[in-house]
């Protein structure tokens, strides 16, 4: 029993209870031990928490561009495939969710042969000739396409290396994806398909690999149609003399029937016509000897029938007709809405270039003329005609300014005329000049007689592609009186971009028959041409 003292006095009893309690936590808690040295705690054991992405595999057989592709998922990559949970590799043809990836064979870019069969593919990656360069990844490509080892003349190469590789040895021929094709290659079809072409069928092409990786996103395909854009460039178009008069006789679109497919499957389809539509234009004479010429507006039936998409208007026989019948021709170009470049109304309009844009690309068309005669030639007073070139100048600053707007330039001339393949050597400067500039295609449109061509840095430079549509049969040199039928050979150079990038030139070549009608040349017209043209740009 509590004393009297804690009954009566609160505080105290508080007190006593208080001390109580810590007594009692006191007696209940064990003694304190040290703890253990750190060295002898245990580690806690750590249970790993599981990936959370899939771990991903490439077969060596991958290109790299779609191995890059693939890197954008920011999948684990592992080294061997019994790791992953996903495996990049060759599928079935039929994988519609796949990349589908096309191949080309290709050669170095002065080479004649223009295809092979799929056997004839087939027999070089299983034989010993000829050389076969190949990277890495596209042997093992080629593995799985093909089947089987590949034989002795198959050498693997590094990307960089290949064009260069397959200039020092003309018979060598490389496979390589779309997307390393590169302007010093030729592209050869095979089974009678290239993926430069317009009509390029991916569905009955043989050389092609699907790669997929389950549910990975991939690229459809590394040659989308719709980047894939082509430009025809073309020579001398007059349509007088003997031409006019076909057109008379033969109907109007009769010179373009031989040619005509190759000019309107283009997306741009370039024309050089030298001369003005005159109302009072005179019938075409074939013996006419002045060289003062004209044609009757309705001439016109032609350009439209071969589907121009752009008129080069540097000829220095432009003004022929007078000042009236050349602003009549500028008239007739507007109100087709047709653009056109190197001549207008005036000196300002003349040195205007033409821009077009097509699949999604910038192009922009600019020429001049540095022959005359000077009443040829725009004046700022309001005389139109040609541009002339001057000292170059205006046409270098142009190309610097359109190129950094991001405009891929095509520059062109109405150049002096020789009647040899080779450049002399101020047209080399002249040309290069444009080149340096930023040019992407330098071309001449003066040629009656076809010239040379050469890489020039990043540029294709063609010194003269010769006629289309003129009546030039043959040619009489006035030196010693000998005559060449050489003016009949013509060049229609189709220059192919994809993703706003120069990839290539096919050269396709024509040869004038009756006065007015190029058609596509014979294998052994062909050959003998490319042949003599190599050999005069110095690739032989």
């Amino acid at each position: 029993m509590p004393s009297k003292n804690l009954r009566s006095n609160p505080k105290k009893r508080l007190l006593a209870a208080w001390l109580a309690a810590i007594f009692l936590v006191s007696a209940c808690a064990p003694a304190l031990i040290s703890p253990p040295p750190p060295s002898l705690t245990p580690a806690p054991t750590v249970t790993p928490a599981p990936s959370a992405l899939p771990r991903l595999w490439i077969a060596p057989s991958v290109p790299e561009t779609l191995q890059q592709a693939a890197a954008l998922a920011g999948l684990e990559r592992v080294s061997r495939a019994e790791q992953a949970s996903l495996r990049l590799e060759p599928a079935s043809a039929e994988n519609s969710s796949g990349a589908l990836w096309i191949y080309a064979d290709v050669a170095a870019f002065p080479t004649v042969e223009d295809g092979l069969s799929l056997e004839q593919v087939k027999s070089a990656f299983h034989g010993a000739a000829p050389r076969l360069l190949l990277t890495a990844s596209t042997l093992e490509a080629m593995k799985n396409l093909f089947g089987g080892e590949p034989g002795s003349g198959v050498e693997i190469v590094a990307a960089e290396g290949l064009t260069e590789a397959l200039w020092q040895d003309s018979a060598a021929r490389a496979i390589v994806p779309f997307e390393q094709i590169s302007p010093k290659m030729k592209v050869l079809s095979v089974a009678n398909q290239s993926p430069l072409w317009k009509s390029f069928d991916a569905q009955t092409y043989p050389l092609k690999v699907v790669f997929a990786a389950g549910s990975l996103p991939l690229p459809k395909t590394n040659r989308d149609p719709a980047k894939l854009t082509t430009l025809v460039m073309t020579g001398v178009t007059a349509l007088v003399r003997a031409t006019a008069a076909k057109m008379e006789t033969k109907g109007l679109t009769y010179p373009g029937e031989g040619v005509r497919d190759w000019l309107r499957e283009a997306d741009i389809a370039h024309i050089s016509n030298e001369i003005p539509f005159a109302e009072n234009c005179p019938p075409p004479n074939p013996n006419q000897t002045a060289l003062i010429f004209c044609s009757a507006p309705k001439y016109i039936a032609l350009l439209d029938d071969v589907g121009v998409d752009v008129v080069e208007l540097t000829g220095n026989h432009f003004e022929d007709w007078g000042r009236e019948a050349t602003l009549h021709t500028l008239e007739m170009y507007r109100a087709r809405n047709l653009p056109y470049f190197g001549g207008g109304f005036d000196l300002a309009d003349s040195q205007k270039a033409a821009l077009l844009e097509r699949n999604g690309v910038k192009f922009a068309f600019i020429g001049c003329n540095p022959v005359g005669p000077e009443f040829a030639w725009a004046r700022a007073d309001g005389w139109p005609g040609a541009a002339p070139c001057g000292d170059y100048g205006w046409m270098v600053d142009e190309i610097k300014r359109l190129k950094a707007e991001g405009y891929l330039v095509i520059a062109t001339f109405q150049y002096f005329e020789y009647y040899t393949p080779e450049p002399r050597p101020w047209q080399l400067t002249d040309f290069r000049r444009l080149a340096d500039a930023g040019a992407t295609i330098v071309s001449g449109s003066q040629g009656h007689y076809a010239q040379a061509m050469e890489f020039y840095g990043a540029s294709f430079v063609h010194y003269g592609l010769g006629n289309l549509f003129f009546d030039q049969m043959g040619y009489t040199y006035p030196t010693n009186g000998q005559r060449t039928t050489n003016t009949r050979r013509e060049f229609l150079d189709r220059h192919v971009f994809y993703d706003g990038q120069y990839i290539g030139t096919e050269l396709l070549t024509a040869m004038l028959e009756d006065y007015a009608r190029p058609r596509p040349m014979t294998p052994e017209e062909r050959t003998a041409f490319l042949e003599e043209y190599f050999a005069a740009s110095g690739w032989r």
